[in-house]
C-alpha cells in the first residue's frame, strides 16, 4: 500500500499563531514519516504571496519524505518560482512530477493570477495530459481549487472554473487513481469524473 499525506493551506503569514499550526502539522506528519510513502503540500503556502512569506514558508516545510509542492491563490508565482525554483521563468505555473517506484505524483497548478476563483490554463492542462501519457503505474494528481461545488456558498464561488478542462483529461487517462487539493479549509471525500477526490482541512484555520 502506498500512502501519501497531504497539507493544505498553511498561510504563513509571519504570526506566532500560524507558524505554531505549521510546526505542530509537520511534527505530526514527520513523527510518522516511516509509515508515509510521500507528502503533498497542495497550495496557499503564504497568505499574502510575499517574498518574506515564502522563505518562512520554504523553512518550515521541512520533512524527510519526498515532498511535492503547488501554489493557491494566496500565493504568487513569481515568489514562489525565487524561492523553490530559482532560475525558473517567474510567471511559468507550477506543474511537477515525483515518481517513487509505480506511483506518480503530478502537483498542477490550478491558480489565476490576481484572481481568488481557480483555472487551469492551456500550458498547464498540455504538461497534465503529456505527463499522463508519459507515467507507468498510477497516478495521483494534487492541486488547489476544487472542481466540484461543496455546498460551502462562498467557497464554491472560488472554486475551480471550468473544471470540465480537467475533467477531460481524467477521462482520457484511466491511469488517474485519485485527485486531491485543499483550498476549503474543510476535510471531503468525494469523486470527480469516477475518481476519488480527497480535500485537505486547513492548516492555519478550518471552516464548519
Amino acid at each position: 500500500m502506498f500512502v501519501i499525506a497531504q497539507l493544505s493551506d498553511l498561510h504563513v503569514n509571519g504570526t506566532h499563531r500560524n507558524r505554531a499550526r505549521i510546526e505542530a502539522a509537520f511534527d505530526y506528519v514527520n513523527s510518522r514519516a516511516d509509515g508515509i510513502d510521500a507528502l503533498l503540500v497542495t497550495g496557499d503556502l503564504t497568505d499574502r504571496g510575499s517574498a518574506e512569506e515564502m522563505l518562512e514558508a520554504r523553512k518550515l516545510i521541512a520533512s524527510p519524505l519526498p515532498t511535492l509542492i503547488t501554489i493557491g491563490n494566496h500565493d504568487a508565482r513569481p515568489t514562489f518560482n525565487e524561492v523553490f525554483r530559482p532560475g525558473t521563468d517567474p510567471t511559468a505555473p507550477v506543474n511537477e512530477a515525483l515518481t517513487l517506484g509505480d506511483v506518480t505524483l503530478l502537483s498542477v497548478d490550478s491558480s489565476l493570477p490576481g484572481e481568488r476563483r481557480g483555472f487551469l490554463d492551456d500550458q498547464t492542462v498540455d504538461w497534465l495530459g503529456a505527463s499522463l501519457d508519459e507515467a507507468d503505474g498510477h497516478v495521483v494528481v494534487a492541486f488547489h481549487h476544487p472542481p466540484v461545488t461543496l455546498g460551502m456558498p462562498m467557497m464554491d464561488s472560488i472554486m475551480m472554473s471550468d473544471p470540465q478542462r480537467l475533467g477531460d483529461v481524467v477521462d482520457a487517462h484511466p491511469n488517474v487513481a485519485a485527485l486531491v487539493c485543499g483550498h476549503a479549509h474543510s476535510a471531503a471525500v468525494t469523486t470527480f469524473h469516477g475518481r476519488p477526490l480527497c480535500l485537505a482541512p486547513g492548516v492555519a484555520s478550518t471552516l464548519n
